[in-house]
């Protein structure tokens, strides 16, 4: 992209001396007399580089400077003038020029901020750029459904996104999106512009975890030979989002707990409390209830956690979003891979909808990925579609007669089994809570949790 310059000055000399300097470099040189002609430039489009001069015929190169900025707030200017004082000075850099350069100049000596300033430009442009990714990418539309299940969760998520609210947890099978969900929250929250932390509690021992979420001292250990800054303290102003949060080893989980009610820690080895400012989003995909009863899993974290929870419903439980999801990802991985594909059968439907998805989203998003890369058509149909070995509805099954397989058993069938046996007892009661508690023998606490994870709620 050639980069344009526009060049605001009186004497003409000056500015063909410029022109000449800068179209060498195969810039394109927009050259204006006074301020009025300077303005209606900017109507062209706009620039890389204002030069601008102090004193113009018409006005000054501050006022061109400040009317250049309501078109374009992100405009990179250099004043030039024969009227150097240090309140003129002041006055340009304080309104967003630059730099500032006094007549007459060396040519080379002001190349040399004419450089700087459009390596400012870039850098600039590729912020925007990013921030128009990010926006794009994990904006609250990045969330795709339209389920009524989906549409109250988008209505908290939005809420919680902009309060102040320290914690949020984030329940749902594995595959649901809670890792989208989480940085949805972040980027379209005042904390956007400060950093996000992921970190999966399952993927560091406990003394490794420990170290990385509230850092350590030199010294702490073997080979701690530098003190290090954890992850609390790294996104301070921003967002750590903990995943798996209910398989963290129970010393951690006391640790944590003082941090959601404090929001200060100590390094590993150290003795100076530390105090951030974080949201804290946690997530599992765990049954906290039963893991509890177990004595895996305190209570006191989980009511701490519990400040704001949102459950992310699965998969099967989302009626048509299965389509329009669908539809995403075939567009999606059709352009990446530059398939001429364009629609989904019926039958391909079909086959989809009397499947399970024990992996959710993402397990679709991987289904959709491989039909579209090996799919030899316009449409893809049902033979493109390949799903797991658990096709077959697992309320079918004889429970009391079942004996594990020698080839093992895929556990994510008893979720699907759950969510029938939920939704028939609901239907079996008229949607009596207690009274499809007491068919299911659960306390009505136990079948709201369930009936929530399951998006029945």
């Amino acid at each position: 992209m050639k980069i344009r310059v526009l060049v605001v000055e009186d004497e003409a000399l000056i500015r063909w001396s410029l022109r000449q300097k800068f179209e060498e470099r195969g810039w394109e040189v927009v050259e204006a007399a006074d301020g009025r002609t300077a303005l209606e430039g900017f109507a062209e489009g706009l620039y890389d580089l204002l030069m601008l001069d102090y004193k113009l015929p018409d006005t000054t190169g501050l006022e061109v400077l400040r009317a250049a900025r309501k078109v374009d707030p992100h405009a990179v200017a250099i004043m030039m003038t024969a009227y150097s004082t240090i309140e003129t000075a002041v006055e340009a850099i304080k309104l967003g020029a630059y730099n500032y350069v006094a007549k007459p100049f060396q040519m080379d000596q002001l190349m040399h901020v004419v450089e700087r300033a459009l390596e400012t430009t870039r850098l600039r442009r590729e912020l925007r750029e990013l921030r128009r990714q990010t926006e794009q990418e994990f904006g609250i539309h990045a969330i795709i459904g339209r389920d009524p299940s989906m549409l109250r969760m988008f209505e908290i998520v939005q809420q919680v996104a902009r309060t102040g609210v320290s914690t949020v947890f984030l329940r749902g099978e594995t595959g649901t999106g809670k890792d989208l969900v989480a940085r949805v929250i972040h980027h379209n929250s005042d904390r956007a512009a400060a950093p996000f932390v992921n970190i999966t509690c399952t993927a560091l021992s406990e003394s490794l975890l420990e170290s990385e979420l509230f850092g350590h001292e030199r010294g702490a250990f073997t080979d701690a030979k530098m003190q290090k800054k954890g992850l609390f303290e790294l996104a301070d102003g921003g967002s750590v989002f903990l995943d798996e949060v209910g398989d963290m080893p129970a010393a951690l989980q006391a640790k944590l707990l003082r941090f959601l009610e404090e929001r200060k820690f100590r390094r590993v080895g150290g003795t100076k409390e530390i105090g951030v400012d974080v949201r804290v989003i946690a997530a599992t995909n765990r049954d906290l209830e039963d893991a509890i009863e177990q004595g895996q899993f305190r209570r006191d974290l989980m009511y701490r956690l519990n400040v704001v929870t949102i459950f992310l419903p699965p998969l099967r439980a989302r009626g048509d979003d299965l389509r329009l999801l669908t539809q995403h990802f075939v567009t999606r991985f059709a352009t990446e891979f530059k398939k001429p594909i364009r629609a989904v059968s019926d039958a391909a439907y079909e086959r989809m909808r009397a499947y399970g998805w024990p992996g959710n989203v993402r397990e679709l998003r991987n289904v959709v990925e491989r039909a579209v890369l090996l799919s030899k058509g316009e449409v893809i149909e049902a033979d493109d579609i390949v799903l797991g070995r658990s096709e077959v509805h697992p309320w079918a099954w004889d429970l009391e007669n079942m004996a594990l397989p020698p080839e093992g058993f895929d556990f994510q069938k008893l979720r699907r089994l759950e969510y029938q046996l939920l939704r028939q007892a609901l239907e079996r009661t008229n949607n009596n809570q207690t009274a499809a508690a007491k068919l299911l023998n659960l306390s009505r606490d136990r079948l709201r949790y369930r009936l929530q994870k399951h998006g029945l709620l």
